[in-house]
């Protein structure tokens, strides 16, 4: 929790807004169910995101204040995300990152979701990382995400990522306006049976307005449906 409240110190400072677009994605839902072990969800959106991020660089921007207030644009984008575990007989939220999803195989992005879920939590660095910063003293863990944050664009990028993806629509629940001191926080919730799902984009309002953040989710969905149903269409094609 320590870790927690640290993060929204910080994702409290963003002047953050909401924007949800549903998506109409039933050729990714039929092309996602014919695969003989049907890639999650989150992985689907995290490699789609990563495409329109490549894009569209707005999304891999990020304002710096010190020591001077400026944008700063890495070269391509890091996913944080959130993973729960069970860590000394309770549930807690630990946190990974995924370097350029948009250049990696929908396999592996998959096969490494799967191994933060199960792999012993000691065993994923990033895991041990945040483990260890939990327990210094608070000023340290306080001093660590400013220096991370607020100095140094390539810095901020390879320590805390480019974007946040999160979704609990396996449960059947929509997030409204979750808190990230990053650029955009993605999520999207239940995908139901017409393969119409609820994405949306938290975004900070310093670095772009709405109307970009409107085009991204057009762009999402069409990439979902063009790019991403090519790659599950050509895996399973070389599996038949």
């Amino acid at each position: 929790r320590k870790m927690v409240l640290e993060l929204l110190h910080h994702a409290r400072k963003v002047p953050s807004l909401p924007l949800s677009r549903v998506l109409h994605v039933p050729e990714v839902a039929a092309a996602r169910q014919a695969q003989p072990a049907p890639p999650s969800w989150f992985a689907l959106f995290m490699k789609a995101y990563g495409l329109v991020a490549r894009r569209r660089p707005d999304l891999r921007r990020a304002y710096i204040p010190w020591p001077r207030p400026h944008f700063y644009e890495h070269p391509h984008s890091a996913c944080a995300l959130l993973v729960e575990r069970q860590w000394q007989g309770e549930q807690v939220v630990l946190a990974a990152k995924v370097r350029a999803p948009e250049e990696q195989p929908l396999e592996a992005i998959g096969a490494y979701l799967r191994y933060l879920h199960e792999a012993p939590v000691l065993e994923v660095s990033p895991f041990r990382q945040i483990l260890r910063l939990g327990r210094l003293p608070a000023f340290i863990r306080r001093f660590t995400f400013w220096h991370s944050l607020y100095l140094s664009g390539p810095k901020r990028a390879k320590r805390l990522g480019t974007f946040m993806l999160s979704s609990l629509g396996h449960y059947g629940v929509e997030q409204h306006h979750p808190l990230t001191p990053l650029t955009t926080y993605v999520t999207f919730g239940p995908v139901d049976a017409a393969g119409a799902v609820t994405a949306r984009i938290v975004y900070d309002h310093r670095v772009m307005d709405g109307r970009t953040v409107a085009r991204c989710l057009v762009d999402l969905e069409s990439t979902l449906c063009n790019d991403v149903v090519r790659e599950l269409t050509a895996d399973r094609r070389r599996s038949a």
